[in-house]
């Protein structure tokens, strides 16, 4: 699992970031066949990305827990399940935004995990087969303290770094809950922040922003002003050096935002 996920955009450039993580629907990832043997077709399901939403799969009751930092990537895309061994409701490509899928896993059983997804609504999960999943574990975890706008980085149980951010405004709250560090970005022309770290997650006031999904994520802002304020549209604004540490994290990190 690399430290440095690949940092090309895909399709279009990046569409307002910065308030509300907007991303072009023409770069949403294209299902690929199933690994469910023949049970279901490429275009029968839809494929769990932050672009979509899915429906019918169990929500993430512990949304404030912590995570054991175990994170899988399958080699190819699989076919998402309720329940274990059930009727597939969705599948889970092996890239996302350029980068490889890595999500974080929440409950384990025989020759089965239960993962967190990236598509709407939030903290919604589903069963995936063990079979053929790279795994990995993440010692890191990133924390958003909304409250006191800070960005804690920890490996392990060392500390890599406290941060003052800008969070979401009164009226575009951040989302809270506990997510993952989703894909890696670079804007191919000059803007706001060299880098973009979408989550897992999206606002719960915006449906859409500048036609993308929503998608919350870490990213740079050049006015240092705004750290230690609500401003944003749910997007968390970092310092350039709480920039850098974040870059250098997992695919499929834990991501805390708390209240």
């Amino acid at each position: 699992m690399p430290l440095d996920a690949p940092r090309q955009l895909v399709g279009a450039a990046l569409v307002a970031m910065s308030l509300a993580a907007s991303i072009p629907a023409a770069a949403a990832a294209s299902p690929a066949t199933p690994a469910a043997a023949g049970s279901v077709t490429a275009t029968a399901l839809p494929a769990a990305t932050t672009f979509t939403q899915v429906n019918g799969l169990p929500q993430d009751t512990d949304t404030y827990g912590k995570l054991s930092g175990l994170v899988v990537h399958p080699a190819r895309t699989v076919a998402v399940y309720a329940q274990p061994g059930g009727t597939p409701a969705a599948t889970l490509p092996a890239k996302q935004l350029g980068s490889q899928t890595w999500v974080p896993v929440v409950e384990a059983r025989k020759g089965w995990y239960r993962v967190l997804l990236p598509s709407k609504p939030n903290h919604v999960t589903g069963w995936i087969s063990a079979k053929g999943l790279k795994k990995a574990r993440s010692r890191h975890r990133a924390i958003v303290k909304l409250g006191t706008k800070q960005l804690i980085v920890m490996n392990a149980s060392k500390k890599l770094g406290t941060w003052t951010v800008a969070v979401g405004g009164p009226e575009t709250p951040t989302p809270v809950g506990r997510t993952f560090l989703l894909a890696l970005m670079s804007p191919k022309k000059k803007t706001y922040s060299p880098l973009i770290l979408p989550l897992g997650t999206h606002s719960q006031t915006l449906d859409t922003f500048g036609g993308g999904p929503g998608t919350v994520a870490f990213h740079g802002w050049p006015d240092r002003k705004v750290f230690g304020k609500a401003v944003t549209h749910g997007c968390v604004r970092v310092p350039a050096g709480a920039l850098k540490v974040l870059a250098r994290l997992p695919l499929g990190t834990p991501v805390l935002i708390a209240p």
